[in-house]
C-alpha cells in the first residue's frame, strides 16, 4: 500500500510572521524529520495563497490580517522545508481546503490503495478542513493525522481539531 504525505501550509506567515505562533515554530523540526521518513515521490504539500484583495473577501473580513499574499515573503514555504519538497506536487489553495486535491487523491484512489497522512498547519484550520474534505471524498481511505507535527492557533483550539477529526474516524496520532 503506498503512503502519502500531505504537508498543509507550512509558510512562513503562519509559523514565524503575521500569524505565527510558537507552537508553530516548534513543530518545524518534527515536520522535517517527517518529510525525510518520506520518499520524495508520496509528498504532497499545500500553500495557502491570496490575492491583494485579500482584505476584500469574506475571509479577509472575518480575519482581517493579511497573510500568504502571492509573491510575498510571508507567502512562501519556509526555506529549510521547502527544501525538502523539491519535485513534490504543490497545491496552491485560496480557502482552507482544497478540492483539487481531494480529486487527484481521490484518482489515485481509484487506480491503487492508498493510506494519507496530514501534517502542518494550522490544526483548527486548514488541517481539518483538508482532513474533512478527503475523508468525505474517499470514506475507505485511511487516513490519519498526526498531532506532534501540527499547530493550531491555540493549543486548546488545536485540541478541539484533534477530537473533532478523531469524531470522523481521522486517526489521530503522536497526541
Amino acid at each position: 500500500m503506498r503512503k502519502i504525505l500531505i504537508v498543509i501550509d507550512m509558510q512562513n506567515d503562519f509559523i514565524d510572521a503575521a500569524l505565527g505562533t510558537r507552537e508553530a515554530v516548534a513543530i518545524v523540526d518534527a515536520v522535517k524529520a517527517k518529510i525525510r521518513s518520506y520518499p520524495a515521490e508520496d509528498v504532497i504539500a499545500t500553500m495557502d495563497t491570496h490575492g491583494a484583495d485579500y482584505m476584500d473577501t469574506q475571509e479577509g473580513k472575518n480575519l482581517p490580517v493579511p497573510h500568504c499574499i502571492k509573491g510575498s515573503a510571508g507567502w512562501q514555504i519556509r526555506p529549510d522545508i521547502a527544501e525538502l519538497l523539491t519535485g513534490a506536487k504543490i497545491y496552491e489553495k485560496p480557502t482552507f481546503g482544497s478540492l483539487a486535491l481531494a480529486r487527484d487523491l481521490k484518482a489515485i484512489a481509484e487506480k491503487e490503495e492508498i493510506e494519507l497522512e496530514l501534517i502542518g498547519l494550522c490544526t483548527d484550520i486548514c488541517v481539518v478542513s483538508n482532513a474533512l474534505l478527503l475523508k468525505a471524498s474517499m470514506p475507505e481511505v485511511k487516513i490519519s493525522v498526526d498531532a506532534g507535527c501540527c499547530a493550531g492557533v491555540t493549543p486548546e483550539k488545536h485540541m478541539a481539531a484533534l477530537e473533532t477529526m478523531a469524531s470522523c474516524q481521522i486517526q489521530i496520532v503522536n497526541k
